[in-house]
C-alpha cells in the first residue's frame, strides 16, 4: 500500500497574528470527488512522526473499519508557545480555540471535499495539547462532534468546563490516561500528578452521560505509552 501525503503549507491566522504551519494528510486513496471526515490534531507533528497515525490511519481506511479522512496536524513552534497557547490558563489560549473553531475548519472545508457538520469533526491532542481539544470542543460542539485525550492535563478550568456542557449527546469522548502518571515532569509546574485529576475528568464525564469511552493504559506520560493506542483510539471514536 503506498502511504498517503503530507502536504506542508502555512496559513495566516487573525485571531493568533501569525502564520501558522500545517501538516496535511491525504489518505491514499484521495480523491476530491468524495467526502472526507476531518481531524485536527494539536502536537500534530509528534502525532505524525512517534504516534505514526497517517500510517495507521491509511491501514483503517484500507480495511474499511474507519470512514476516509482528512488530517490536520498543527505543530507548536515553541514549548513556550506550546503552553500559551494550549494551557487551560495560558494567555492565548482562547485565540487559539477561535483559531481552530472559527479560521481552520472554514479553510479546511474550502479547501477539500468534506462533509462540514460536526459529527464528521474530530479534535485530538495528547497532554496539554489534550486539554485545549477538549476545551475547543465543549465551547464549540455544533463545530466539533468527536475529540481523542492522550493523558489531558486537567486542573478546575477543565473539570467546570465539562460540567457546564448542556449537551452531552452531541460529543463522544476517547478519553485514556496512564497508571504510572503519578509523577510526572513538566516545563513549568514541576513534577504532576494526571492520573488523579483524570479519573476526577472519567467520573465528571460519565456522570455528565456523554458518548465516552475511558481506559488505563499501562504506561506513563510518553509516546511509548500513546503510540500504540492510536489504533483504537481511532476504531473507537468512529463508533460511539
Amino acid at each position: 500500500m503506498n502511504p498517503g501525503k503530507i502536504e506542508e503549507i502555512r496559513f495566516y491566522s487573525n485571531e493568533l497574528q501569525e502564520e501558522m504551519e500545517l501538516l496535511i494528510y491525504l489518505p491514499t486513496r484521495y480523491s476530491p470527488l468524495y467526502k472526507h471526515n476531518v481531524m485536527l490534531v494539536s502536537d500534530g507533528k509528534d502525532y505524525f512522526q512517534y504516534g505514526r497515525i497517517g500510517r495507521i490511519a491509511d491501514e483503517l481506511m484500507e480495511e474499511e473499519i474507519i470512514e476516509p479522512v482528512i488530517i490536520v496536524g498543527i505543530p507548536y513552534k515553541t514549548v513556550q508557545e506550546r503552553r500559551r497557547m494550549y494551557h487551560p490558563e495560558g494567555d492565548r489560549h482562547k485565540a487559539y480555540i477561535r483559531f481552530l473553531a472559527h479560521e481552520l475548519i472554514q479553510y479546511i472545508d474550502e479547501t477539500y471535499p468534506t462533509y462540514q457538520m460536526g459529527s464528521s469533526r474530530m479534535l485530538m491532542g495528547d497532554s496539554l495539547a489534550a486539554s485545549i481539544s477538549l476545551l475547543t470542543a465543549l465551547k464549540y460542539p455544533n463545530c466539533f462532534g468527536k475529540v481523542v485525550l492522550h493523558s489531558p492535563f486537567v486542573n478546575e478550568q477543565v473539570l467546570e468546563s465539562v460540567k457546564a456542557n448542556q449537551n452531552p449527546a452531541n460529543l463522544s469522548i476517547y478519553h485514556v490516561i496512564g497508571d504510572k502518571e503519578t509523577y510526572v515532569p513538566t516545563t513549568a509546574d514541576g513534577r504532576l500528578d494526571f492520573l488523579t485529576p483524570n479519573r476526577e475528568l472519567h467520573k465528571v464525564i460519565k456522570e455528565k452521560r456523554f458518548p465516552y469511552y475511558y481506559e488505563e493504559l499501562d504506561g506513563d506520560h510518553t509516546w511509548k505509552s500513546w503510540q500504540p493506542d492510536i489504533r483504537r483510539a481511532l476504531i473507537e471514536i468512529n463508533s460511539l
